[in-house]
């Protein structure tokens, strides 16, 4: 079921990270470093806001407002907090613009602004198609964000040339128009009825979202701040540039995990208790190893390729450099999310993730004051590295004492070695091509590694392998 419900959402969340990945290809050329860092910290102020005030909600709709069948009732009620919180967003956001961009905090306030409302009505209506289980429909409004959250920057930029404001708005004006469509089209599913919780049980399931959020600060961007600080907006641009690179093509494949599995961890646990959960989850683990993994090892031992063929030359020699300290760091966000965080979401017990924010909050923070001022993105990548395994740690902790989930160790091992390998591979096809064209590289190496690891995969799960491949030749033959 995991791996099924990871095959269905692929699709989308790929599109949409090539999109991402593309956008960050096309930007860097379009505008200067300084713009371009300008450009991700509006993103660092959104998410940081976003995930503090507003965000919350989908999470509370997952957990209380059931599947299938979603209430009107529901949706009116959580509507009016979004509406609510929005407001308190755009305040927050706009002090922060003047802190952050004193110089230009009018179109920095105005982008992260934009930002928010975009983002808001997006998520609401994803969250509203993933609770009716309607998987086809998310997919396809996924598909059309992608396409004009690169589309609508390319064209905006023509109109405000080298402004990283028009870029800014234009990817935003992309996920309002599909998030538009994919709430009329959610709502045309929704059925009459109250909401099947009341506004207190929202805001009690939602509070410790929000606190967790602020003490978890020093987690969500907040070494690009610092950096910000000690340097410019051009060492934030070298920064954002090697984690968004190192980041997709992990979060890809583990937000591809959790779209499905995250609705069958709660099912489950409501349904059959904790020892049942914990077994899936055990799974959950094992799957999202087995499958980031490989791409962490790929982005190591191709970074100097992917370099230079997604970035200009001012971002070359230096970017790369920090792909294993990122990768590694999104491998940690990951499990703290998706995995243990899971387990405490299940038990309604969300106020506990505050506790594995603060202490990977206070790490990040400190390294960042220690390492930034001394060794700039170096010190920012090993600063959110630092947090992020303090976070996972906790989380835990907090975890195992809640339920304890099985650790699939045997199944971690075995996928590390494959990894490696693919990895390995990857490296020496890269080498044995250093005097060809870095695409040419880049392409046999991912072939390569690509190979390797599916080859090797086979080996080992023969029985998931021919699962899996019988499976899509019986839809191949449907088509």
């Amino acid at each position: 079921m995991l791996l099924r419900s990871t095959l269905i959402y692929a699709p989308a969340i790929l599109l949409t990270r090539l999109s991402a990945l593309l956008l960050l290809a096309i930007a860097t050329r379009l505008i200067d470093q300084t713009e371009y860092g300008l450009l991700t910290l509006v993103v660092t102020i959104g998410e940081m806001t976003d995930i503090a005030v507003t965000n919350w909600l989908r999470i509370s709709l997952l957990r209380l407002g059931g599947k299938k069948d979603v209430s009107r009732g529901s949706l009116l009620l959580a509507g009016r907090v979004m509406a609510m919180t929005t407001v308190v967003a755009l305040a927050a956001s706009a002090g922060a613009a003047m802190l952050v961009a004193p110089d230009r905090w009018t179109d920095f306030a105005l982008a992260v602004g934009f930002y928010l409302i975009a983002g808001a009505v997006g998520r609401f209506a994803l969250t509203v198609l993933q609770m009716q289980q309607r998987h086809s429909t998310y997919s396809m409004l996924e598909f059309l964000r992608a396409g004009l959250q690169l589309a609508l920057p390319v064209l905006a930029i023509a109109v405000l040339p080298g402004s990283f404001l028009a870029i800014s708005i234009g990817s935003s004006l992309g996920v309002l128009i599909a998030g538009l469509i994919g709430g009329a089209l959610a709502w045309r599913k929704v059925v009459a009825g109250p909401a099947p919780f009341t506004q207190r049980e929202f805001f009690a399931f939602g509070i410790p979202l929000v606190v967790m959020a602020l003490v978890g600060f020093g987690l969500n961007n907040a070494e690009r701040l610092f950096l910000n600080g000690y340097y410019n907006a051009g060492a934030v641009a070298i920064f954002a540039a090697a984690y968004a690179l190192a980041r997709q093509p992990i979060d890809m494949v583990a937000n591809a995990i959790n779209m499905g599995a995250f609705p069958e961890v709660v099912g489950k646990f409501d349904a059959e208790g904790p020892a049942a959960a914990a077994a899936l989850v055990s799974r959950l683990m094992a799957l999202m190893v087995r499958l980031c993994l490989p791409v962490a090892a790929l982005l190591v031992a191709l970074g100097p390729y992917i370099t230079a063929v997604v970035l200009p030359p001012d971002y070359h020699g230096r970017v790369d450099q920090l792909f294993a300290i990122i990768a590694f760091s999104v491998l940690c966000a990951n499990l703290t999310s998706f995995v243990y965080g899971a387990v405490v979401h299940a038990h309604k017990r969300p106020w506990l993730l505050v506790l594995a924010n603060g202490a990977g909050s206070i790490a990040t923070i400190a390294l960042s004051l220690l390492l930034i001022p001394g060794m700039a993105e170096t010190g920012a990548a090993l600063a959110l590295a630092g947090g992020m395994l303090a976070s996972l740690v906790a989380c835990v902790i907090i975890s195992e004492r809640l339920t304890p989930v099985p650790v699939p160790w045997r199944d971690m091992g075995i996928s590390l070695g494959i990894a490696v390998a693919a990895g390995v591979v990857a490296s020496l096809v890269g080498l044995g091509l250093a005097g060809a064209p870095a695409l040419v590289a880049l392409v046999a190496g991912g072939a390569a590694g690509g190979a390797t690891f599916l080859a090797l995969n086979a080996l080992v799960h023969p029985d998931e392998t021919r699962a899996l491949t019988m499976r899509l030749r019986n839809r191949v033959r449907s088509a």
